[in-house]
């Protein structure tokens, strides 16, 4: 607590921390589809954050930014990289229980299918449409992607209808 009693620097970022971490790597991960590299980029993201010393004015939109910046890097660089994360570990610290057998399987075919579905769309509708089924807002989204606010609305709809139209003609599903 500082002395006017605002809490500190410390204990801001460790809210922010807590309350967002899982949410930037779910994000990274369905993005990139390894969770090694999701988990370093997220991980990165708050340590540059909290190097800077101060919260910018707005903290979601900038770690987004930040951990984007740091994966599109680091995927060019990945394999000379040191992982800070097995996967049996990551899977452990960053997942919910294991699914039954039949429930896995399941998942897994839907998975794969979404990230087929998701791979052939243009990279901008990919990105907005992951974001926001993390929960961003339209105006993170906007400051994320470098786009104007009052078009994500309109962005997202199109890249929804993209979404359903190229799952639909890749598996038949409606």
């Amino acid at each position: 607590m500082e002395p006017d009693g605002t809490p500190s620097f410390h204990e801001r970022f460790v809210d922010l921390f807590d309350a967002h971490f899982q949410r930037i790597y779910r994000y990274l991960h369905r993005l990139s589809g390894e969770r090694e590299l999701a988990a370093d980029a997220a991980q990165e993201a708050f340590v540059r954050l909290y190097r800077r010393g101060s919260l910018p004015d707005s903290p979601e939109a900038w770690l987004i930014s930040v951990a984007m910046n740091l994966l599109r890097n680091a995927a060019s660089t990945q394999r000379r990289r040191l992982r800070l994360l097995t996967p049996a570990r990551g899977e452990n610290v960053l997942s919910d229980p294991p699914p039954s057998p039949e429930q896995a399987m399941d998942a897994e075919d839907t998975r794969r299918q979404v990230r087929a579905a998701l791979d052939r769309m243009p990279d901008r509708e990919r990105r907005m449409l992951l974001l926001r089924a993390e929960g961003y807002s339209y105006r993170d989204i906007a400051t994320a992607l470098r786009l104007n606010e009052g078009s994500v609305g309109v962005l997202l709809a199109r890249a929804r209808r993209a979404f359903r139209e190229i799952y639909k003609e890749t598996f038949g599903a409606p």
